[in-house]
């Protein structure tokens, strides 16, 4: 019975203790859990075939850069791809849409088996880009080549346009 009431003594004591309370902090600012821009490109001689442009802040080396491109509309909804995008012609060209990144930058670019200069207009001009910053805690799990599911998985509600 001894044993009894000294566990139960022991158990009030321990629960009923509390630290000095800390100084409080200031309140987080709620941040965008994936930041997002869309870029509209035109790829001709005069910019390489390529365009670079900066985020606006750095981002951390476990950060994910996602560049999808619209490919096509279908009964009026886009169909966005995840870059790198190849398109094998007849003549046995092969064009490629790709990209790269940095924690300060990332470049969209073209790449081909033959003479840029000769693509039509449709495959170089009004090229629309989505580019999704995401950090690696949201990737693990993810089909990122689904598009929607990436959108949803990092709440994203609208693009920054660039």
């Amino acid at each position: 019975m001894k044993h009894i009431i000294a566990l139960f003594c022991l158990a009030l004591a321990l629960t009923s203790c509390e630290g000095d309370q800390g100084i409080p902090g200031v309140d987080g600012v709620d941040g965008e859990v994936a930041p997002a821009f869309e870029i509209e490109l035109d790829f001709n001689a005069a910019n390489n075939y390529e365009i670079t442009q900066t985020y606006g802040f750095t981002i951390v080396p476990s950060d994910v850069v996602l560049v999808y491109m619209s490919w096509e509309t279908v009964d009026g909804t886009e169909i966005w791809r995840l870059v790198p995008q190849t398109q094998f012609f007849d003549d046995g060209g092969v064009l490629t849409y790709n990209y790269d990144f940095t924690d300060t930058d990332f470049r969209i670019f073209l790449d081909a088996t033959f003479d840029l200069g000769v693509l039509d207009d449709v495959w170089t001009q009004n090229q629309f880009f989505r580019v999704v910053v995401v950090p690696a805690d949201y990737i693990n799990g993810l089909d990122i080549e689904n598009y929607d599911d990436i959108i949803q998985a990092t709440d994203i509600d609208n693009f920054e346009t660039l």
